[in-house]
């Protein structure tokens, strides 16, 4: 078929089929890339071209093997990937620099140049759906099948989950299954200065993976800003950019050096992750606004899959709306094995929700499960009431923490939080975890202090009204001693040095609280109603050592726990006043 600007991809066209006829569910974003592609087939501007697709199936299916040497089939979804990376092409006038025909000078004239339409493509699709598989066929046919020099990377937030991609490659090799491998790989790698036909012309070396008829080579690379930004990639595959704690956005660093390139190609795939609000969470913003047609940018091809919502866990038929080759590369036992062990599991529960369904829940709750952060409905005031004050002030530069805990005739806790941030660290935030941020700054329970750091005894003040304001009566004063000696000072002075309390950081100290507040939290006897607690408790990590005993682990600067920490520190300081309580 030549090119046409009104013909539907053909693989994409059994897929939409498919999915009217019924035959596979599919998800709201999956819905919205439909109606995105749907577009490009009406746009008169945009062309199909079915040759190059066939071509990537063909060499795919004739050359290649899976990692552990069998012969490698596309799945049909490979198929609809690489149609949409392969399928679209629109035209461009561009001046071109054409030399005269005696050799001597030349002149510029404008040409119509073909251009593919995609640039970049986002894989967002569960554990077990081969996504490494696809980007290793990516980079294999550029590498083998471009007459160009290519320079080709991939990179992974750990470097041997990067060689994931790059082990298929190297068992092609060995194997050598069809006639363009058994071309490139005859002849010998010693052979240095005799004939270059007696030369092996594809192998894998330090480097990485090396075409020495072309010069183009495919390399690892580490994910980070410094080690990836300014170089002249034309192909990049980028794996689990969502999964890991990764606070640079690997794929923009990319695209600036890949962009020198007329016809680059990034392409990005990732399970959902269980760390929240960091640079994954913005991208996904981004490609959110793209899908629902906020922000055209007809160059990126989105396929984010995911279930619609928690309640289609218990249907075995919607999983493949998180999975489409469920039952292909990862069967269906699989799944509910994880199913039973997220239900019996509650620890592995958030991580089996994002990894297998594509659900992406509030960090990883090691400590607190997802039910024990929600928010009570019921907003409470305590006003006047008598309370233990907690404060962790060890990221006193830029973040401090109070918690105030009330304790109720029935054995439960009110809690309310106060937390205090430099405007220098809120100015620093990704973009999702700075719209959380504004978030705790409308419901009132984070404060923002201007400068690079902040001043306690400005916080002091601002804590001391605070407390006149809501009538609480403080009547024990937890503290975490580090970077605390300015402001507990000034309290002892001004509030009496009675039922103050050092609370130092540490499992001899922390184990027996923490042991209590988890029960607490399991009978939902705390009793707390601001979203920033709720947060904070969702982002607790509990380390336990052999004897059991546990401490409050802060995994991320960026996931504060701070207030968990603070309101531990008042807890211990009740505990130890109790009759001034009574």
């Amino acid at each position: 078929m030549s090119l046409s600007n009104t013909a539907t991809p053909f693989y994409y066209g059994q897929f939409r089929d498919a999915v009217i006829r019924g035959e596979i569910p599919v998800c709201k974003e999956i819905s919205m890339e439909m109606n995105r592609i749907d577009r490009l087939i009406d746009d008169p501007g945009i062309y199909y071209d079915d040759k190059a697709v066939n071509g990537f199936i063909e060499y795919c299916e004739n050359e290649l093997t899976l990692t552990d040497g069998e012969d490698l089939n596309l799945l049909p979804t490979f198929k609809v990937w690489a149609e949409q990376v392969f399928g679209w092409y629109y035209f461009i006038d561009r001046s071109v620099y054409e030399p005269d025909p005696d050799g001597h000078g030349g002149h510029y004239v404008t040409k119509t140049i073909k251009k593919r339409l995609i640039n970049k493509q986002y894989l967002i699709v569960a554990r077990g759906a081969a996504k490494s598989m696809y980007e290793s066929c990516i980079q294999n046919f550029f590498l083998n099948v471009d007459t160009s020099t290519t320079y080709q990377i991939t990179t992974a937030p750990t470097m041997k989950q990067a060689d994931e991609v790059m082990s298929p490659i190297r068992t092609s090799i060995t194997r050598a299954r069809g006639p363009l491998f058994k071309f490139l790989t005859e002849g010998s790698l010693q052979n240095t200065t005799g004939s270059k036909a007696n030369r092996v012309k594809l192998t894998s070396t330090k480097k990485g993976i090396e075409n020495f008829l072309t010069g183009s080579l495919l390399e690892v690379r580490p994910m980070s800003i410094d080690k990836l930004q300014g170089m002249r990639c034309k192909i990049a595959t980028v794996d689990e950019w969502l999964s890991g704690d990764v606070r640079e956005d690997p794929i923009g660093a990319i695209e600036q050096g890949a962009s020198k390139n007329d016809d680059y190609l990034i392409i990005a795939t990732s399970s959902e992750g269980t760390v929240r609000n960091g640079v994954g969470d913005t991208i996904k913003m981004e490609l959110m606004n793209i899908l629902k047609g906020e922000y055209f940018n007809p160059h990126v091809s989105i396929w984010y899959y995911k279930l619609d919502s928690i309640e289609e866990v218990n249907d075995p038929d919607m999983w493949l709306k998180a999975n489409p080759n469920l039952g292909k590369t990862v069967t269906y036992e699989t799944y509910q094995l994880d199913v039973d062990k997220a239900e019996n599991n509650p620890a592995s529960r958030n991580d089996i929700l994002a990894k297998r369904f594509g659900i992406p829940m509030e960090g990883y709750t090691y400590f607190f499960t997802y039910e024990e952060t929600l928010t009570h409905r019921r907003k409470r005031d305590y006003w006047q009431m008598p309370c233990a004050l907690g404060a962790d002030l060890s990221q006193g530069d830029d973040f401090c923490a109070f918690t105030f805990l009330f304790p109720l005739s029935d054995g439960s806790f009110g809690v309310k939080t106060r937390n205090y941030i430099s405007s220098k660290t809120l100015s620093s935030l990704p973009l999702a975890m700075r719209t959380k941020y504004e978030d705790f700054m409308r419901e009132g329970s984070l404060i923002v202090h201007e400068g690079t750091i902040l001043d306690m005894m400005a916080v002091y003040e601002d804590l001391d009204n605070h407390i006149i304001e809501r009538g609480y009566d403080v009547r024990a004063f937890g503290y975490d001693p580090y970077n605390a000696k300015e402001f507990v000072d000034r309290w002892s002075r001004e509030n009496s040095p009675f039922g103050i309390e050092k609370v130092i950081q540490g499992s001899k100290t922390e184990s027996v609280p923490l042991g209590e507040l988890k029960k607490l939290a399991e009978d939902r006897m705390l009793l707390f109603d601001e979203e920033l607690m709720s947060f904070t408790m969702g982002n607790c990590i509990v380390m336990e050592d052999t004897n059991g005993n546990r401490k409050l682990l802060k995994k991320r600067y960026e996931a504060k726990i701070d207030a968990v920490s603070a309101m531990m520190d008042a807890l211990v300081a009740f505990k130890r006043n109790k009759e001034a309580f009574e």
